[in-house]
């Protein structure tokens, strides 16, 4: 690893963006009907090898419905207005006129409210008798207490997701989540995240999960970097925990664990470049906001906005560009990668010669001079 001293008693490994590196073309180019760009975690396959973030301004049951009729893997999130009251539609739309000095503390009391327990089983079982694949998303601090709730409603894949989630977290006050354990006793396939390093990801793959989420503190939301000082450019992230997933291949005689960016990926370029970094599937949390079915209304916060005592998060507009299928297949009529997202996948892949998304993360990617443009 090349370290940069960036003083005398300090040294720093460079780590990349995904506006720091760019895809390459190679001397073949394909069709862009004849690529598959299909995804498979454990039995459950999808067109898309997309996940809808479970955030408040992303997915609802209603808008969960409709991205896993498109393809994707919606996921809930079992810890947000839709577990906490019974109609939060008066609440959404309050949140979406709040004046941004007073969004944080306001948003601090709506999220006050008790989770209610059976508000939980309601909406993964209106996801369920809707036909679509059903994901559901806690916090490690949440989990021992609403993970039976969830698993009783028929849930099909368990997500613990948190801005870092480690499978060593010590406390002398509680005692943590057992990651090994409880996944090896939970009968459904669990994703977890998220992990940003090599040691991380590995160590979250020994205890079993089926896929790994990529990401700290880097989505449109957040405001980690600045509050907390910690921050992963995504692109070396994602290479970082792909090459934990050949080495795990390796140790483990032959278990695959995927690997799922989570965080930074907010237009068709960047999923493109995730992919091309050795991602299996993306999560898509700002990218989604945008469609003008989105419970955002054009706004777009995370669970890091309304923390009681340390947001690191906050709501942002995104706007409503257009509704979730043409986000999602097009046509586009704006040309800032934001529409056809799955368009220019296509697109990408056919241009550099590829034709399944195994062999894309294999395409040659250069360190781009260009920044941002």
């Amino acid at each position: 690893m090349n370290e940069i001293e960036i003083g005398r008693g300090k040294r720093a490994r460079r780590a990349y963006s995904f506006d720091d590196v760019a895809v390459v073309p190679s001397r073949r180019t394909r069709d862009p009907e004849e690529v598959s760009i299909g995804w498979q975690i454990d039995a459950y396959h999808f067109a898309l090898p997309v996940m809808g973030a479970p955030m408040d301004s992303v997915m609802s049951p209603e808008t969960a419905v409709a991205f896993g009729r498109h393809g994707g893997l919606p996921v809930l999130d079992l810890e947000g207005l839709w577990t906490r009251y019974e109609d939060p539609a008066p609440l959404l739309a309050e949140i979406a006129t709040l004046e941004p000095a007073l969004a944080t503390s306001r948003m601090q009391e709506i999220y006050r409210a008790d989770i209610v327990p059976e508000l939980v089983s309601e909406r993964l079982r209106t996801i369920r008798e809707a036909g679509v694949t059903v994901a559901g998303a806690l916090t490690p601090q949440r989990t021992q207490q609403l993970w039976k709730t969830v698993v009783d409603a028929g849930v099909d894949l368990f997500v613990i997701r948190g801005t870092t989630v480690s499978a060593e977290h010590v406390s002398g006050r509680t005692e943590p989540l057992n990651l090994k354990r409880f996944i090896y006793e939970l009968d459904v396939p669990v994703i977890v995240g998220g992990a940003a390093t090599y040691s991380a990801a590995l160590h979250l793959m020994r205890t079993g999960a089926a896929g790994v989420l990529v990401g700290f503190g880097g989505g449109a939301a957040h405001t980690t970097r600045r509050t907390l000082g910690i921050h992963a450019p995504m692109a070396s992230a994602i290479a970082d925990v792909a090459a934990a997933r050949r080495d795990y291949l390796d140790e483990s005689g032959g278990r695959y664990v995927h690997v799922i960016a989570d965080g930074g990926v907010g237009t068709s370029g960047d999923i493109v470049k995730a992919i091309a970094c050795g991602s299996d599937a993306v999560m898509l949390g700002a990218a989604l906001a945008r469609a003008t079915e989105a419970p955002g209304r054009g706004f777009h916060w995370g669970p890091e906005a309304h923390h009681p005592e340390l947001p690191r998060g906050e709501r942002v507009e995104v706007g409503a560009v257009a509704s979730l299928e043409e986000v999602l297949f097009g046509p586009s009529r704006i040309a800032d990668g934001t529409t056809n997202l799955v368009g220019a996948l296509r697109r990408a892949m056919a241009t550099t010669g590829y034709t399944e998304l195994k062999d894309f993360q294999r395409v040659e990617v250069v360190v781009s001079p260009y920044g941002s443009d």
